[in-house]
């Protein structure tokens, strides 16, 4: 869940100006989003776990206190929102700087004037700064002072990890607040206020339930992009329905017009994707994303892949399915698969939707061409099928910790050979318990690097057990008679 976010249609990096928060009210015809721009916390949609009676948030709105606050989420969950409803609440001036384009000058005229209203009016200033994780060092420790003495109440919005993107001394001075993306049951309800609100459209229009699931895809999670697309469908609907009752004479007087999806999609140039989340569609769909990646169709997974953005599904899940297949299907035939794969789900907490569309495109592309492999997969269930089998056994002697006092003398660590120490690095020395000496789990395909693991898999092997091996592979893990795991999921 997360804030209901209007402070921009376009995105958050189009910040607003810096001016009084009490100055800063809509003029003149504003987009749906702005109208409807939460102004107070029982108007916020999501959040549930920030807005709770005694809440640090609702302290800081509702008690007036200097405490600073980081907002970390992703991109669109309302962390701008949030700065306006304190700023507003609290009757204090409204600042804006975005760490895209503010320098450490900006920071400080923005400090001094703050000082200069706080002693000549005894006004406070709330300094919201976007994208805080892009200030450098230098810059972060310039609010330093200012914070500390109160001379601002600063919120801050990050989606990066503050832990890692904010310095120490500034986060150890203010709330961390995490944000989370709303469900859909929260875009439900923020359609419902919209076309109820006399902000909004007062009762005067209707969605199909149709209609209203599409709006619901089309949003992912993000209250603004739901507005946006019912503005743009409601404002085409009403003026043809106007049109028609000007020339039938005003026939229909009053009625509630409903919106359906196909007047709907016209407007918002968007096919309704028939997809259910929770339902049989969702498994299908990534059951065959997985399996044309798998079977080497690149065009076929992007078509999924599309689908599966287009009808709202959630992208990380895309990712998390992404990273498995890389390791369960491609493996050691092309070892930087996962590497793409990981790389595509950090682009997407970096960037966000719609560019990292890319970046996940990409990433299927990489996949669905890799040689594929499913040792890896079949290697780990063969192993653990004999852990829980009970074939394990005390770990050598020789491998044992010896760090401690008297190690040496229960016999732990005595006659280890220091790999680095022989020519090659490597060396004859037991290293499994004795009952599973000689077992193979990993046997490496004949695609890909795996046809080099072959040969460097079987010089280790012969150098370490001392022994040359008797076949292509030694002992199966599996045993005899066994049939070899298959592929999960």
């Amino acid at each position: 869940m997360s804030l209901f976010d209007t402070a921009d249609l376009f995105g958050e990096d189009a910040a607003p100006p810096a001016v009084d928060a009490r100055s800063a009210e809509v003029a003149g015809p504003a987009p749906l989003a702005a109208r409807l721009r939460p102004r107070h916390l029982d108007e916020v949609v999501g959040q549930r776990h920030l807005l709770g009676a005694g809440s640090p948030l609702r302290r800081l709105v509702e008690g007036g206190g200097t405490t600073s606050a980081i907002l970390w989420g992703p991109p669109g969950t309302g962390k701008t929102t949030l700065a306006h409803i304190v700023s507003r609440a609290t009757g204090r001036r409204y600042r804006e700087l975005s760490a895209v384009t503010a320098g450490v000058k900006d920071v400080r005229a923005v400090i001094d004037e703050a000082r200069s209203a706080r002693s000549a009016a005894g006004a406070r200033t709330v300094l919201f700064i976007d994208e805080v994780h892009r200030f450098t060092r230098t810059q972060q420790d310039a609010l330093l002072p200012s914070v500390e003495l109160g001379w601002v109440t600063l919120v801050a919005a990050t989606t990066e990890n503050p832990f890692f993107s904010v310095v120490g001394p500034l986060l150890s001075r203010s709330l961390l607040l995490t944000l989370e993306p709303l469900t859909d049951d929260d875009i439900r309800g923020v359609l419902d206020r919209a076309l109820s609100d006399p902000r909004g459209y007062a009762g005067r229009l209707a969605l199909t339930d149709e209609a209203r699931a599409h709006v619901v895809r089309l949003a992912g999670g993000d209250a603004r992009r739901a507005l946006t697309v019912l503005e743009a469908g409601a404002e085409a609907f009403l003026a043809d329905l106007a049109a028609t009752e000007e020339a039938d004479g005003g026939g229909r007087g009053r009625a509630v017009a409903r919106l359906d999806v196909d007047v709907l999609e016209q407007a918002v140039n968007r096919a309704a994707v028939r997809y259910d989340r929770s339902g049989d569609q969702h498994y299908d769909v990534i059951s065959a994303f997985i399996k044309s990646m798998r079977g080497g169709d690149a065009d076929a997974a992007l078509h999924y892949l599309a689908r599966m953005l287009e009808a709202g599904e959630d992208p990380r899940f895309i990712a998390r399915r992404m990273i498995i297949l890389a390791s369960e299907d491609v493996g050691m035939a092309d070892p930087g698969a996962l590497g793409v794969a990981v790389a595509a789900g950090q682009a997407l907490d970096l960037v966000g939707l719609p560019e990292a569309r890319l970046a996940l495109a990409q990433a299927v592309i990489h996949l669905a061409l890799a040689p594929k492999s499913n040792a890896v997969i079949r290697a780990i269930e063969a192993a653990t099928a004999d852990v829980r089998a009970g074939r394990a056994g005390p770990v050598p002697a020789h491998l044992r910790d010896a760090h401690y006092q008297g190690a040496t003398r229960a016999g732990s660590g005595v006659g280890y050979r220091y790999p680095h120490d022989a020519p090659g690095g490597v060396v004859r020395q037991q290293y499994p318990p004795d009952w599973l000496t000689g077992t193979d789990y990993y046997l490496p395909g004949g695609n890909g690097f795996e046809r080099r693991a072959t040969e460097r898999l079987r010089e280790l092997r012969t150098i370490v057990r001392g022994t040359p091996p008797t076949g292509p592979h030694a002992e199966s893990a599996t045993g005899p008679g066994t049939a070899p795991p298959g592929p999960v999921g």
